[in-house]
């Protein structure tokens, strides 16, 4: 429980895959047969017993929108093409070959804590989507080398240090927004040394702030063309936007606006200013009204040297971000 292991065998039991009119059994039994002997004839040659149905048949009750196999209209399109192939190759069900078959996985919400070693079985996994659970930690030497996207949005990382020990050569997208990135160490695992091809990024919404530092990693990144860091301290820095444009010259996308070269040029020469990135802020808090205080004005009328006791009010303001 809690693994991605585990989450995936109760997806394919949720997809039904060893029941009819998928997997193995009498509906199917001459045909898995024949192809475990070597003097099996071409298909169409020989009749199916009585009992069994063709392959086009179980493919029909399994497409049939008013068919009682049919999968709800919610379900992704991966869940009705891994029945259509269990149908045609039952014998794929032996053993892990059907996470063979998977090319891309998504789990999400399913109180995923785990990236497991059995996520290896997954040899041709390229799009990896864990979105929404409770993973803190990523171990790269269990991620498919195949794997060209990963998504990780809304987890609890706070370190990146396990996943760039061997981080898969061909990732193209790394997902990484709403986590707990946080600190002046995690700048150094985001360059092209752990990330060769990596053309978009997210890490929006965590706790970064060293912008020069992360700037400076990301320079490296040369196939980098999509990059998120809203949501971050960082980007409440006045020049945050035209930096980053005139820093990473390759970019398209920042912030999900693209760059046009209007504001390219807008912007240039602004990298050679580092300078201008201040790491303090000015606040103005204006209060509109208060109430239950007495008024500072009804105490100006009184004179000095006046009898009665002259009372005083001492009042502290607390302001919590």
């Amino acid at each position: 429980p809690g693994s991605i292991s585990a989450t995936f065998q109760e997806y394919l039991q949720h997809l039904g895959l060893q029941d009819f009119p998928c997997g193995l059994g009498s509906w199917n039994k001459s045909r898995c047969n024949a192809r475990r002997s070597s003097r099996a004839q071409p298909a169409g040659l020989e009749a199916l017993p009585p009992g069994e149905e063709s392959p086009e048949v179980l493919l029909e009750l399994l497409r049939d929108q008013h068919s009682p196999w049919a999968l709800p209209s919610d379900c992704s399109p991966q869940a009705q093409r891994l029945r259509e192939v269990v149908v045609l190759a039952p014998e794929l069900l032996r053993g892990s070959r059907v996470s063979q078959l998977v090319k891309s996985l998504r789990i999400l919400d399913k109180g995923v804590e785990e990236v497991d070693e059995g996520l290896l079985q997954f040899q041709q996994l390229e799009e990896l989507i864990l979105s929404a659970n409770h993973i803190s930690r990523v171990t790269s030497a269990h991620l498919p080398r195949t794997l060209k996207v990963l998504e990780l949005c809304y987890n609890d990382v706070s370190d990146l240090q396990d996943l760039c020990a061997q981080p898969p050569p061909q990732l193209q997208h790394l997902g990484l927004g709403y986590n707990q990135l946080c600190g002046l160490s995690q700048e150094k695992h985001l360059t092209v040394d752990f990330w060769p091809s990596l053309v978009s990024l997210d890490l929006s919404f965590n706790s970064l702030t060293d912008l020069l530092g992360l700037v400076s990693q990301l320079t490296t990144l040369q196939n980098l063309r999509i990059l998120l860091l809203q949501g971050n301290p960082l980007a409440l820095i006045p020049p945050y936007r035209g930096f980053l444009v005139d820093s990473l010259p390759k970019l398209s996308i920042l912030d999900d606006i693209y760059i046009w070269p209007e504001e390219r040029q807008q912007f240039q020469g602004l990298a050679g200013q580092p300078e201008l990135i201040r790491s303090e802020a000015r606040l103005v808090v204006s209060i509109g009204e208060m109430k239950g205080l007495p008024n500072p004005e009804d105490f100006q009328q009184l004179e000095l040297g006046c009898e009665g006791p002259l009372i005083a009010c001492r009042y502290c303001v607390t302001y919590q971000f």
